[in-house]
């Protein structure tokens, strides 16, 4: 007999034991049950109290001897339906206190932190943060986006782009001069964007991303590396950078 599901529903492997043999033996003392299930006597009553508070087993006292006895089986099932309707209590406090949680990590909050990302998942999930950091109306802005990227990397914006204007975010982007003026309309094309040329020529293979006290450098390509740098202080100054270069910019026909 698979007793796995049993195991999933929270009970034990002696519970399960002492349960089965109870069905298999009706209703006896604890010295046959302690045989038949294979759970030492030291343990049996404790297994045994459990059950009983689980509502699986129940007793008669005859002559001053416990009597235990199983509960039918269906029992189980009022037992699933009793932890589902916990379950769904505690989920209801727990989304209730969601919002405390959230506002007591905030303001615990370190003020500076660092962290490195490799690969392009790496680089996806600095991406992935931008929209656990912002919110509807809001926006971000990219400096020195890189002339060569790997089509993967233009498949991933394009589809990004797509979740960024369902998410009610705009953004801002300056690409290296030399990039290819079909990136640039491609990314035009979707509402909240706005992608330009940078004003001067450089010539550079990693690129700035900024929103909030959030910097993220990120180097594409093989070798992927992204270090997020959470930092009020250098993100003002790298959003004074590429404010402007803005400015200088001219917008893209």
């Amino acid at each position: 007999m698979n007793t796995q599901i049993l195991r999933e529903i929270g009970l034990t492997e002696g519970e399960i034991k002492v349960y089965l043999a109870l069905l298999k033996l009706g209703s006896t003392t604890s010295g046959p049950l302690t045989d038949n299930s294979g759970v030492s006597r030291s343990k049996i009553y404790n297994v045994l109290e459990r059950l009983i508070k689980k509502g699986l087993v129940s007793f008669i006292i005859k002559e001053k001897t416990r009597y235990y006895q199983a509960e039918d089986p269906v029992r189980i099932q009022q037992y699933l339906d009793t932890k589902e309707k916990e379950f769904k209590k505690q989920k209801s406090e727990i989304d209730s206190l969601m919002p405390f949680l959230l506002k007591q990590k905030n303001s615990a909050q370190v003020l500076s932190e660092a962290q490195i990302y490799k690969g392009f998942k790496g680089v996806q999930a600095i991406v992935e943060r931008i929209y656990m950091g912002l919110k509807k109306g809001e926006s971000y802005c990219s400096l020195g986006i890189p002339v060569f990227q790997e089509d993967k990397y233009h498949d991933y914006w394009k589809k990004d782009h797509l979740r960024r204007m369902k998410a009610g975010i705009s953004c801002n982007l300056l690409f290296n001069q030399g990039a290819s003026r079909e990136i640039l309309k491609n990314r035009n094309s979707y509402k909240g964007a706005d992608a330009r040329y940078m004003p001067i020529q450089v010539d550079t293979p990693a690129w700035i991303l900024v929103y909030k006290n959030v910097t993220a450098i990120i180097l594409q390509g093989e070798d992927a590396l992204s270090i997020e740098i959470t930092n009020k202080e250098i993100a003002h100054s790298f959003q004074q950078y590429f404010d402007a270069f803005w400015k200088l910019s001219k917008k893209f026909k």
